[in-house]
This record gives structure tokens, sequence and C-alpha cells, in this order.
């Protein structure tokens, strides 16, 4: 019995293990049959639809704070606003015209965020829980590679759902609707650039950059939203992470693929110093730098060393030592570590807002050296506030050393010279007409609160209170030249004393102010300069008009026959030496109510003369007619317009005179080396081949004697040989060319002959000289037959002693003699 049921047992345990087996091999089966792709057919490289790439796109963007899902969520319930046409019009002056530089972007965003902190501290001073939410005031700049983004945070004013659409919104809709109208109502094309700026534009230059622009704001007035734009709509939504701005405004910017370039910390650091460096509130971008710590060395980092073994035992003893004398310290060792935090920006504050009694001149050397990139401190500067039509402050430098280009290149363009602030933001340094060209040497910089900011630098170019300030940054530029004192101005001169010379040709308008700065040499002084007003004060009694010479040196000047008299007669004479001079002087005409006479012109008085004086000029004028009207008529009737007596010279014989409007020598010079002169140009010409007045003095022995001669006989050849020599005489003595110096060199050389005694027209005894590979020729072909007519020679020589020979000694061993000598 009790086996049977044992065996009942066991055989029931043997089933039940044989079904449990059963079950799981099924299970294994199962489990490795192959299963259906449930996404089969709707993968990403099966679906590639637009509307699927767009969705993955706008997936990608990222918030922080929010998923995917939250942001994908937030724009289905969104209120969407699709743009008006308009826009399209407006997108496309904005890149087109507006902005040429796409950089720009980021000066504007700042600027904004300067805006909207104004306001708030502002507020603040009649709410004092403006600032509740966060008294910081502050402008934070990151940017996001991984996302391709860049972040523009400010604590400032914020806007509620409400202003979003209408600060934002209103530019892509009735604003932009205004501005077109407004565009095209416009009656000139300097009408319409007034418009730009009125309209606030400067944010849309963001899509220069941007395919997509997020705008999260938290005002004081409302809860935190968020303003999101492709340019072609945008939508508004309440932002579900919550208020976690405090208050302000953060405008992210998801980059196009060509403006990758922006995303690089080095890029946004170099566009900040450049366009904000000056705003009134922090910057800080989120920057990283590399420090150095000090960290502890594991036990597994520890690497055994294994010392050479003649120091083994050494080292060991010092071990000792130091074990026994010191107590072990911790083994650490330095590991580079890279920390990221907000690095201030603009840590430089304007000087130009400072009081100028409080700025000390350290500071302004300071200032200058930073933004000029000059080793120097400046030779001279101006700190002023301007009022009236346009409120503007501004700093001028004079440097103490004029550019090397600054004549050189003066057509071209002077780049980082004076640089334009519009409230404290960086517009350009290379505005054409900030300064006229003669001030090009002025550096400084000029702010303004009245200018719009955002424009682009052509537009702004064309403003007219642009205009406005260029007039009275010049009056006080010549007002500071003005106030040097004696030794700074000479310095001054010696660098930018040209300038000042063509801005009386460049600047009507200031040309009195510029007379008044302007030095020459004079015959008063050898080495001080003198300027117009000390020379009008030293002016004789009846003296009316201010006398000068023009040529290329003082020693030149001093010696020419045009200066004799005046000089004689004391009278003072102001000495050109500069190209520039008479050019400035014709643009000048006078000073003081006093003319400007050019010696070497004719029509020249002295202004003193009396009657006695006139009558005996006169008597003079008849008693050598003469021989003035044989020079004109006969002697040089081709070379002289007229000859006259001359009032001007007491050692020269003659002088050639310009006329009152001709060329005088110095400017026929001038004009000839010309490196664009134009060859057989029309009016160089007509001034060129006009012909002189011949001046001739009375008094002179020369002309006493020539006037006998015609007297006596107008065809002495002596008479016109003379009188062609005194005019190229007078030619080079004036400081005119001569056109023909062969015949005028050959008329001295046969001058010179008569003095000596020597004929005229005696030959010239020229005798050709060979070389000397010639000469040895000649003296190898001379010897040979030299050689040749010896033979000869000797050969008769014998016949002839033979013969003679004969009768003297008749022996036969004679001719033998004769034969061996030949």
């Amino acid at each position: 019995m009790k086996r049977s049921l044992w065996l009942a047992a066991i055989f029931g345990i043997l089933c039940m293990t044989s079904s449990f087996a059963q079950e799981a091999e099924e299970d294994e089966v199962v489990e490795d049959l192959p299963t259906a792709d449930p996404d089969i057919g709707s993968s990403r490289e099966g679906s590639r639809t637009d509307d699927e790439v767009v969705e993955r796109e706008e997936e990608a963007i990222k918030l922080d704070g929010l998923s995917v899902a939250q942001m994908k969520e937030m724009r289905e319930q969104a209120e969407k606003h699709a743009f008006q046409a308009e826009v399209n019009k407006m997108m496309k002056l904005i890149i087109n015209s507006l902005y040429r530089n796409k950089e720009i972007f980021l000066r504007e965003l700042i600027s904004n965020a300067s805006d909207a902190l104004d306001k708030i501290r502002f507020l603040s001073l009649t709410d004092k829980s403006a600032l509740d939410a966060t008294e910081e005031l502050s402008i934070k700049i990151k940017s996001d590679p991984e996302n391709r983004m860049i972040h523009v945070i400010d604590t400032g004013i914020g806007m509620t759902r409400k202003e979003l659409a209408l600060n934002l919104g209103t530019i892509a809709k009735s604003g932009t609707g205004d501005f077109l109208q407004k565009l095209e109502e416009a009656n000139s094309a300097a009408d319409a650039k007034d418009l730009i700026g009125q309209f606030g534009v400067g944010f849309y230059s963001s899509f220069l950059v941007a395919d997509r622009v997020i705008v999260t704001s938290k005002s004081n007035e409302d809860s935190q939203h968020i303003w999101e734009s492709d340019a072609s709509e945008f939508s508004i939504a309440e932002d579900p992470r919550g208020n976690t701005l405090l208050r302000g405004t953060q405008i992210t910017l998801v980059l196009k693929d060509e403006a990758k370039e922006f995303l690089e910390t080095s890029k946004l650091k170099d566009l900040i110093k450049k366009y904000s460096q000056f705003i009134n509130f922090p910057i800080y971008l989120w920057d990283s730098r590399t420090e150095e710590v000090e960290e502890p060395i594991e036990e597994d980092e520890e690497e055994p060393s294994e010392p050479p073994v003649e120091e083994e035992k050494e080292e060991e003893e010092a071990a000792v030592e130091e074990e026994e004398t010191e107590e072990e310290k911790p083994k650490t060792k330095k590991v580079s570590k890279t920390v990221w935090d907000w690095v201030l920006m603009n840590d430089s504050k304007p000087i130009w807002l400072r009081n100028p009694k409080e700025v000390p001149d350290e500071d302004y050397e300071a200032f200058y050296k930073s933004f000029s990139k000059d080793s120097e401190t400046p030779l001279a500067k101006v700190h002023f506030t301007a009022e009236g039509e346009v409120t503007f402050k501004a700093i001028l430098f004079v440097a103490k050393s004029a550019p090397s280009d600054l004549y050189s290149n003066y057509s071209g363009k002077l780049k980082d010279r004076m640089k334009l602030y519009v409230r404290r933001v960086y517009i350009t340094d290379e505005f054409d007409d900030m300064l006229p060209k003669y001030l090009r040497f002025i550096s400084g910089v000029v702010d303004s609160d009245d200018l719009p900011l955002n424009v682009s630098r052509e537009t702004l170019q064309q403003h007219k209170l642009l205009m406005v300030i260029k007039k009275k940054i010049v009056r006080k530029a010549l007002d500071m030249f003005k106030k040097m004192d004696e030794e700074t101005y000479k310095k001054f001169w010696g660098e930018y004393g040209t300038s000042m010379k063509l801005g009386v040709m460049e600047d009507p308008t200031n040309k009195s102010k510029l007379a008044k700065l302007l030095r020459f040499q004079s015959s008063n002084d050898e080495e001080e300069l003198t300027s117009l007003e000390d020379y009008v004060e030293r002016m004789k009694e009846k003296q009316e008009s201010i006398f000068f010479v023009a040529g290329t040196s003082r020693s030149e000047l001093e010696k020419s026959p045009f200066v004799e008299r005046a000089l004689r007669r004391e009278y003072e004479v102001l000495y050109f030496t500069e190209p520039v001079d008479e050019y400035t002087i014709q643009h000048l005409a006078e000073f003081d109510g006093k003319k400007f006479q050019n010696l070497a012109k004719e029509g020249m008085t002295f202004g003193d003369e009396g009657e006695k004086q006139k009558e005996h000029f006169q008597s003079l004028e008849e008693n050598f007619k003469p021989l003035t009207e044989w020079f004109k008529d006969k002697a040089l009737s081709e070379q002289i317009e007229k000859a006259v007596i001359s009032n001007r010279l007491t050692d020269s014989p003659c002088a050639l005179v310009a006329s009152q409007y001709g060329w005088s020598a110095n400017m026929e010079r001038i004009m000839k080396s010309q490196a664009y002169a134009k060859q057989n140009d029309p009016m160089s010409d007509y001034y060129l081949k006009q012909k002189k007045t011949l001046e001739i003095n009375p008094y002179h022995p020369l002309i006493n004697e020539l006037k006998n001669r015609v007297e006596s006989d107008e065809e002495d050849k002596t008479a016109l040989d003379t009188a062609n020599l005194l005019y190229e005489t007078a030619v080079l003595r004036s400081g005119f060319t001569l056109q023909d110096s062969a015949e005028f060199a050959g008329r001295i050389e046969r001058m010179m002959k008569l003095s000596l005694g020597v004929d005229p027209d005696a030959e010239v005894d020229y005798v050709e000289i060979a070389d000397q590979e010639e000469e040895a020729e000649e003296d190898e072909e001379e010897e040979v037959s030299d050689g040749e007519e010896e033979e000869v020679d000797s050969g008769e020589e014998v016949a002839s002693d033979e013969t003679e020979a004969v009768p003297e000694a008749p022996t036969e061993e004679a001719p033998t003699e004769s034969r061996d000598e030949l």
C-alpha cells in the first residue's frame, strides 16, 4: 500500500515537471519570433516633407527651463498675428538701405536695453516699489553655440502683453504703413532719410543675422510673456515657466548659418568694446577663463620614481633628515580648470560727460592714448558742451606730430580720428563730413542725444543736425588754436601750418579767422615768423598794401630784384617760400582792409609818392622813351609786351614783371611741376605764352650807355646783342625759365671772346682723338710700314755708299762687306 502511494506521488511529480518544461519552451519560441516595428512607414527618412522639416527645426529651438513639449504646446496656444504685405517692403529697406553692416544688430539691442533701464530708473525716482522685483540694473549677453543662439538680457522696465503687441507688432503693422506712407510723401531724398529712425526699426535689425527672434519680457504690471517671430508672422503667449526674469526683457536670436561667427565670445567682446563701451549701465558677457588650482594627489596617481643608484643613498639620508625635522605635507598638483562667469565689458566711463573743471590732465592724457593709440601726450585739447539747435558734448585733441600721410594722402580718408556717439552708443568713425579736410588731423569724440540712433552711417551722414555739429566743432577748434600760448603755437604751426593755409582756400566762412592764424617769414626778422596782424601794426603811415614775394627759399628772395627798392626804403616784405602760399593769398585778397601786393607783378606802388616824385618819374619816362620804344618795337619785339621805367629796381639793370592777373615766375614753376599736369593744356599754354613787361632801371650805367648807342644808331649790332643779353639775364634773375638756353650760352661766350680780345668768328681747332685700341692698331701698322721703309732706305744707302766708295777705296772686299751688312 505504502509502496503504491510512493509510486503514484513520483509519477505525479514527473508529469508536473514535463508540463512546466513544455510551457518554458513555448515561451522561448514566442520570444524568438520577430516583432513588427510600430513606427514603420513613419520614419524620418521615409516621410521627409517640408512641414515635418519645419516642425523638427522648431522643436530644436530650446529655451532655458522649457522642454520641447512645452514649447510646442505654447506655440499651439499662442495668439498668432500675420504680418501685412507691407512688412516685406520694410524688411528690404532695413536690409538693403538702413544697415549695410550686419554687426550693428548687437549695438541696436544693447541700445534698446539701455533705454529700458533708463525708463525703470526714472520711474523709480517717484515710485520706490518699481525696483522691488530686483534692484539690479544691468545688461547681460550670453552665447549658446550648441543651440545656435544669442541671448541679450536686461533688467529694464519690461513689457506687458499689450506692450509687446504694440511696441513690436506695431512696427510690422500700422507703424510700417505710416513709415512707407511718409516715405512716399517725402519731397526729396534728404527728407526721406530724415524719416528713418522715427518708427523704431532698430529692433528689426536682429533679422539681419537671425531666422527667428524670441522676446521674453516681464513687466511689473503683468505676468511674463513670450513674443516670437520669423519675420513673416509673430505670436504672443504666456510663459509657462512663470516669472523667471523677475523684471526686464530677454531677446533670443536663433542665428542664420552665415551668421555663426557672432556665436564666438571673442567676436561679441570686440563688438561690445567697439559700439557700447560707454553705455551708462554695466554690460556683462558670459565668458570663460582658465585658472590653475592646487589639488591633492591620490595614492593611485602617485608614480614611484627610481633615482640613480649613485644618488640613492644621499636622497634617502636627506629624506630621513626631512622626516625628523618637518612634518609630512600633503602632496598636491597644479590643475588647469575652466571657470565660467559674467565678465564686465564696459568698465571705462565716458570722460566727456564729466565737468571739464573736475577732470585732471592725467585723465585726459590716458583717455587720448587709449582711443588714439598714440604713445605721446596731446599737444592741445578742448572739452566743451554745445547747446542750441543741437546739444552735444565733445573733446577735441591735437597730436604732437602730424600723421605721416596727412598731405600725401590729402584726398583720401583718415579713419579712427573722430568718433561719433549717440547717447553713449558708438555709431561710426568714417564720416567724411564730420570735419573739413584741412582739420582732419584733429581727433576726438562727439556725443549727441539729439541724433537718431537706429540708422546707418550713410543715412546719418546726411542729417541736417550733423551739419550744425560740424560748424560748431570747427569754430571750437579754431578757438583752441587761437588760445594756444606762443611756444605751443610754434610747435603747432611747424606740424600743421600748411593745413591752416589750405583752410583759407577751402573754408570761405571761416577765412577771416584762419587769416589771423597764418604765419610767414618776413624781412623784419630773420628767425621768427610773423602774423598778418603784427605786419599791419608795423606798416608805415601811408602804406596801403601788404608787400610779398614768392620763391623757393628766403636767401633767393632776399636777392630778388623785385625787393631792392622796398628793402632800401625799409618797407617790410613777406617771403612766401611754400608752394601753397601764393594760392592762399589769391583766395584771401586782403586782410584788415589792406590789400596784398605781389612785388613780382606790375602795378606796384608804395603809396607814399608825392607830387615831386610823380613829376620826376614822368620826366624819366619821357627821357627814356626812345629806348623803351626801341626795346618794344625792334630789339625785343617777339619777347616782351612792353618796356617801362621801373619804380622797384635800384641795383639791377632790368627785371621781367608778370601782368596783374598773369602767372608769376613762382607760379609758373609750380604749375610746370604738377604731377598730373596735362601736356598742351589750353589754359596752361595761355598763361605760359603771355608776354611779360620789361622794367628797366634808368639809373643803371648799362641802361644809360645802351640809351646813348640807340640814340646814335638803332642798328648798332652791339646794342642789339646787349639788349638780348639783358632780356635773358632778366628772365633768369626774375625766376622765369629760358626758352632757348643754348642761344643764351652762345651769346655769353661771344661776350667773353670780345672781352678777351678773341675774334668772335674764330673757328674751333678741333682734333679727333682715337681710342686706345685704335691707337694700338695704328701704331702696329706704322711700325710695319716703317720697317719696310727702313729696308728700302738701307738698300739705297748701301748702293750709294758703294758708288761713292769706289773712287776713294777701290778694293775688292768693300762690296762683300756691304752685302753682309745688308
